[in-house]
C-alpha cells in the first residue's frame, strides 16, 4: 500500500521522544539533557570513526610490500582502481606483516599512530598515511544533481554540499530541508527552514560522512514541520527512502 510508509513514519514520530536539535539550550535548564539533543550542534573536535565495510588504504613511504593502495608509490589509492583493506563485520582488517588488527571506532589519526608504533619494528621512523576511501554524503530530492558525494574531510556544511549538487532545483521546498544522521541504531532527523534569512549558524549545519540530505518538493505534505525526530531501529538510508516515498 502506498500509504504504508507514511503511516509507519507517523507511528514512529508519535511513539518516540522528539527533540528540537536546532534550538539553543536554555541557560537555566536543569534536567538531564539527552545526548541526541546535540546531534547537529557544531563540534570542532569531530573526527570520523572507522566503521564496518569501510575501505582503508595504508601507505608506508619506501615500503611497497607493507603498503596497501599506496599514495606514495606507483599504485593508485582511488576506490575504483586502487587497492584497499575492507573492515569486516568484527571490525578487523588484515595488515601486511602485522596480521589481524581491530580498527573499529578508531580515527585515522589513532590508526596511523598505532601503525607507526607497530611498523617501527621493521622500519626506522616510518612515514605512514591512512585514508578511508568510502566516506560519503548523500543529497537526495530537489537539487539539480542529486548524488552520492565522496568526501575527504571529516566535516562539511549543508550549503557546501548543496552547492556541490549545483544548487536547488526549481521545485525545491527549502522550508523543510531534512538532514538524517545515524546514531547507533537510531536515525536523528533535523528539519531546517532555509526560506528565511537569519540564524545561519543553526541552519548551515555541520555535516558528517554518512549523513543524508533530503530536499522535498513544493508538493510535499510535511507532517513533522518544525521539530526534529528520532526514528528508532533503522538506518539513514531506510529512513531517507521512507521520506522520499512520502513526497
Amino acid at each position: 500500500m502506498k500509504w504504508a510508509p507514511i503511516i509507519l513514519l507517523i507511528f514512529w514520530m508519535t511513539s518516540c521522544k522528539t527533540v528540537n536539535v536546532l534550538m539553543e539550550p536554555k541557560a537555566d535548564r536543569t534536567t538531564e539533557i539527552d545526548s541526541l539533543d546535540f546531534a547537529f550542534f557544531y563540534n570542532s573536535n569531530y573526527q570520523y570513526e572507522i566503521r564496518k565495510d569501510d575501505k582503508i588504504t595504508i601507505s608506508v613511504w619506501g615500503e611497497e610490500e607493507l603498503s596497501v593502495g599506496s599514495t606514495f608509490g606507483i599504485y593508485n589509492s582511488n576506490e575504483v582502481y586502487g587497492k584497499w583493506l575492507m573492515v569486516d563485520a568484527d571490525g578487523n582488517i588484515e595488515v601486511p606483516r602485522i596480521g589481524t588488527m581491530n580498527v573499529m571506532c578508531m580515527t585515522t589519526v589513532e590508526l596511523k599512530d598505532t601503525l607507526v608504533d607497530l611498523f617501527s619494528e621493521w622500519v626506522v621512523d616510518p612515514i605512514i598515511d591512512v585514508k578511508i576511501l568510502n566516506k560519503q554524503i548523500t543529497v537526495m530530492g530537489e537539487v539539480r544533481t542529486p548524488q552520492v558525494l565522496n568526501v575527504d574531510k571529516d566535516n562539511y556544511t549543508l550549503m557546501e554540499m548543496i552547492a556541490r549538487c549545483e544548487g536547488f532545483a526549481p521545485y525545491a521546498n527549502v522550508k523543510y530541508v531534512k538532514v538524517l544522521r545515524q546514531s547507533g541504531q537510531n536515525v536523528v532527523v533535523a528539519n531546517i527552514d532555509l526560506s528565511k534569512s537569519g540564524d545561519y549558524m543553526f541552519k548551515n549545519i555541520q555535516l558528517y560522512p554518512g549523513d543524508i540530505v533530503v530536499v522535498p518538493s513544493k508538493k510535499y505534505k510535511e507532517f513533522d514541520r518544525r521539530i526534529s525526530v528520532i526514528i528508532p531501529f533503522t538506518t539513514a538510508i531506510t529512513a531517507a527512502a521512507i521520506l522520499i516515498t512520502a513526497f
